[in-house]
């Protein structure tokens, strides 16, 4: 399976392709398989509806394996007319270890100290404005967790803790997370 965009051009009997290096070296050796290719078992399949919306964080509070810390800069308008627009980035670093989860989700403080918000603007820091960018909600975590322990493999062994779900807001930002904001 290919992007769309890495498809140059096409015809019935060949075809011009745009991969990236070490994708063409695994290509170009007898009975070898790109490291990242889908068919290393890595497509898991699309989920449900009802998770197409979750949030990045969402996804990492329900994560069994945490390799990456991010770094969230935000800068706000120093437009007095518009005082909630920001714009930013956010930066995925590899970590030297791997954090595995036993019990699921992760608590507040697990997930904060694998996030950093820089924030550049006039005045504090006002973590209502930032709409859905760290946004949680309890109900659809604990529904994502409970289909991830009866459809993925992996997490059949994992413990829910309904206890560790209760830190959570049924809909708001992620707990703790305005305190860690430089």
């Amino acid at each position: 399976m290919l992007d769309r965009a890495g498809v140059l051009s096409a015809s019935h009997d060949s075809a011009s392709l745009n991969i990236c290096s070490s994708c063409r070296s695994a290509l170009c050796k007898p009975n070898k398989v790109p490291r990242l290719a889908l068919r290393n078992n890595l497509y898991r399949g699309e989920l449900p509806q009802q998770f197409q919306d979750l949030t990045w964080v969402e996804e990492k509070i329900c994560a069994i394996y945490c390799v990456t810390a991010h770094v969230t800069r935000l800068f706000q308008s120093a437009d007095p007319a518009q005082p909630k627009t920001f714009h930013g980035n956010t930066c995925a670093h590899e970590m030297n270890v791997v954090s595995t989860a036993s019990v699921l989700p992760r608590t507040p403080a697990d997930i904060n100290g694998l996030l950093s918000v820089v924030f550049v603007g006039p005045g504090k820091f006002d973590p209502k404005v930032l709409g859905t960018v760290f946004r949680v909600r309890r109900s659809k975590i604990w529904a994502f967790l409970i289909w991830l322990k009866h459809h993925n493999r992996l997490y059949s062994a994992i413990g829910l803790d309904s206890t560790i779900a209760l830190m959570y807001p049924e809909d708001d930002i992620l707990p703790g997370m305005s305190e860690g904001v430089i």
